[in-house]
This record gives structure tokens, sequence and C-alpha cells, in this order.
């Protein structure tokens, strides 16, 4: 039996893939055949989680959570399955193509889906000109800072990719600097965030709206996993070889 490994940065994107049962490796079961790591942010630390699933025996890869929006037509919620990870070095990986079509027809019409590009970058872009900046140099529609590494695990393996990644902060969201602090070693650490809002209670009206934007992506998270297409399924029909 085939077995997916679902690499993410953050416990509460894996939260979204439901119900799971901790192993003693760390990993997490799902009941369906998936195994899923919390990695942490960045590149480093994904690549860390790819290599523990591979060792624990699975077959495909899957890169899962939250990004940021680069086109500026798409909206929070928006579920980016791309057909190409990028990086800003030039590294280029595509998604297994069936698998992606397979995952974007169980979830139908009533979910806003956008393929293309991705790009990885290695530190977070947290402004408005920053977004617009990367976009104009990579014309991907969304941004994390995991993808690229967990690609290059498959690769290196032949193992299939892909990529599920939904907009939280869109392209005109700029980070307040609380939220910016907090995740800098990689985890979101609620006590520095509480410090930041508190020594810049401008920040507040922005975390607000922030907040709103990633319970709608939670929401779209959350409907990807329930579609049951996420496990990598080697015979389903229409499969490319």
């Amino acid at each position: 039996m085939s077995v997916t490994g679902v690499v993410t940065a953050l416990s509460s994107e894996a939260r979204a893939l439901g119900p799971a049962t901790r192993r003693a490796d760390g990993l997490a079961a799902l009941g369906d055949g998936v195994l899923v790591a919390v990695g942490g942010m960045g590149c480093p630390a994904a690549g860390r989680a790819a290599r523990a699933l591979l060792d624990a025996g699975v077959s495909a890869l899957v890169s899962w959570g939250l990004a940021g929006g680069l086109d500026p037509s798409l909206s929070a919620g928006t579920i980016c399955l791309p057909s190409l990870v990028v990086s800003g070095e030039g590294a280029r990986f595509p998604t297994d193509p069936a698998w992606r079509g397979i995952l974007s027809a169980a979830l139908g019409p009533t979910h806003l889906v956008v393929n293309g590009k991705l790009l990885t970058s290695a530190c977070s872009i947290d402004s408005v000109d920053g977004k617009a900046a990367a976009y104009r140099a990579s014309g991907a529609a969304a941004v994390d800072m995991e993808s690229v590494s967990i690609a290059q695990v498959a690769a290196v393996r032949s193992l299939p990719f892909i990529a599920v990644r939904v907009i939280a902060d869109t392209a005109v969201d700029a980070l307040p600097r609380a939220v910016v602090s907090a995740s800098r070693e990689g985890t979101v650490r609620i006590s520095r965030l509480l410090i930041g809002i508190a020594s810049s209670p401008k920040d507040i009206v922005p975390l607000v709206r922030l907040a709103l934007r990633y319970r709608a992506a939670l929401r779209s998270l959350m409907a990807v996993a329930r579609t049951g297409s996420l496990a990598f399924a080697a015979g389903a029909p229409g499969r490319l070889a």
C-alpha cells in the first residue's frame, strides 16, 4: 500500500487535515494512508521533515499549508495547486499533473482554485511592495517558504509531488511587524506576538484583518482535506505513467 507524506510548517495547518494519531517517531498518521510531519518554517526545516517522511516509507510528498498572495486578483481562501514550484534562484520543479487534476476535480466549482506557479522565498515577504516585486519577477500566484525544498527531496527519489497552498495574506496585505517578529525562529511564538502588539498598538487593526483572512484560508485547507483525494493513488484512472 502506498503512503503519502505531507509536510507542513505549523501545527495549525496540520490540524486542518483532520484527526491524527501521534506516532513514536514524531510523525502523525491520518486514517487514509497519510503521514504528516510538522517541520517548522523555512526550507531547511521542510527538507528535514520531508526526509523523515521518506525514512518512514512514504512514496509521495505533499507541501501543505498557507501562502502569501502575489497575484493581486486573488483573495484569501484561494486554493493554489501549482503546476510549477520555483525559487528566486532559478530552481523549477513541476508537480504531478494527474494527481493535481484529481484533487482539483474533487474540489469542484464551489472553490476557487488556481494553478500556475508557486514561488518559494528564503525569507518572509511582508510588504506590499515586496510582494509586487516578487510577482513581477516570477509571475507566481503565491509565495511560501518551504515547497521548493520538499520538491527537491521528492525529485531526488523520483517520487510524485504536489503542493497545496491556500492564500492567507493577500497581495495588498502587509504583514504587521508583530507577526514577523513572532515567527522569526521558524515557529509562531504567541508570547512574542503579544509583546509585539503591546509595543505597537497600531498593528491591532491589521492583525484583526489578517486573522479573518487566516480563518478563511484554514476553511479552504479543511475543504481540501475533506475531499479525501489528498493521498496519492498510483492506480487512479487517467494517471500518467
